[in-house]
This record gives C-alpha cells, structure tokens and sequence, in this order.
C-alpha cells in the first residue's frame, strides 16, 4: 500500500470527534452506554448530533488449539444465551476464549483459558490477528491465536462450576474441522477466522511445530 493509499483509507484529513454527552444507562454484568456526538465529515464539515448506544463487554482474547503431530484440533462445546433462536440450537462448537482482566495481556488469557476450559497446555502460541467483533454497537475487540497443544488426551467435561461453565472437549481432525464449517455448525466468530487462517498457514505450522 502506498501512501496515497494510506491517506484515502485513514479517514477524513482532521478525524475529529466531538462527545456532546455520555451516559452509562445499564450497569450489571456488561455495560450500557449512550453517546451524542458529532464527528468530522469527509467534506470536512461535522455531522448532525447523532445519538448512538454502546455495548461495553470488555476485549477479550481466543485461540484455535491446535495439533500438528496428530492434524487434529481441539473444540469445545457450550450454551451461549447469544444463539438461542438459532435453528441448531444454543449450544455451539467454539475454541477456547476469554475476557481480558486488568493486567493481563492477550497471551495470558489464552494460557489461562486454555487449561480452565480445555484441560490443555499450551506449548506455543502463533498470533493470528486482533477484530472488532461488532463495531456498529461495541466496543469488543478479540485477539485471536493459534496455540499448539498435544490433542492425544483432550476430552471430557470441563470449566469453572462458579462461573456456570459447563464445557464439552473434544478433538477432531482438520479435514473434519472444515467439514463442520462448511456444514454450518461452527457458526461464530473466532473458529470460523482461525480455521481460515490455518487453511492457509497450516503446513507452516506443521514445519515449525514438527521439525
């Protein structure tokens, strides 16, 4: 990319946002807030006072556990209040995740993570890429690795009883991994990123990882 276009795509030349009012309108588990604000125009004028609702959750971190010695991935399998009206039901295959506390980093959370919800140890760590899971109504963004695991004893039922986890383990191999994508049950985020990224990036790994 060149710099012209590094400026085309970098917003309007003055990128101001002016913040009229903001108001926490919910505060329970996550957060609510309204914003009024205004912000620069490409024409280099400001817009009307828009009135804009922002769901804060917190950023979070994910990673794909993964096996190169055996190919095989390591899935979990959970309730998520989120695909309740989905037709196959509010139990989703995922990879492991979690919230990222005050003085953690990305990294520290999938290590955490991976042991609590996974029963893994996590023997590398290969970053994939930081998104933003919603912008148009949160703040959220996901840092998303792959993680080398040793898949031979994956399984069971794990997760923290305190935080009402009740987590399913499994391992599959990759071409099964992309047959449930293609089929439509990993439906959410972060697996289907990850899975792509190591269609991609998967005999990389292997080399790395199984030299």
């Amino acid at each position: 990319m060149d710099e012209t276009e590094r400026g085309m795509w970098g917003g309007p030349e003055q990128p101001t946002v002016e913040v009229v009012e903001q108001q926490v309108c919910y505060q329970g588990f996550f957060r609510m807030e309204h914003y009024r604000l205004r912000h620069r125009l490409y024409d280099g004028g400001m817009s009307r006072l828009l009135s804009r609702e922002l769901f804060e959750r917190g950023h979070a971190a994910a990673v794909l556990p993964y096996d190169p010695l055996l190919d095989r991935i390591v899935l979990l399998e959970q309730f998520r209040i989120g695909a309740l009206d989905m037709p196959g039901g509010p139990w989703l295959l995922e990879i492991v995740a979690g919230i990222i506390e005050d003085g953690e980093t990305p990294a520290d959370v999938v290590r955490r993570e991976i042991q609590e919800e996974a029963g893994c140890a996590l023997l590398d760590l290969e970053p994939i890429c930081d998104y933003l899971v919603s912008p148009g109504g949160t703040s959220e963004r996901i840092s998303l690795f792959c993680g080398r695991v040793d898949a031979s004893a994956a399984g069971g039922i794990h997760g923290l009883a305190a935080e009402g986890e009740d987590i399913r383990v499994g391992s599959v191999s990759f071409e099964e991994a992309l047959a449930l994508l293609h089929a439509g049950r990993i439906n959410s985020a972060s697996p289907i990123i990850a899975l792509q990224w190591l269609q991609l990036h998967r005999e990389r790994l292997r080399r790395q990882w199984c030299p």
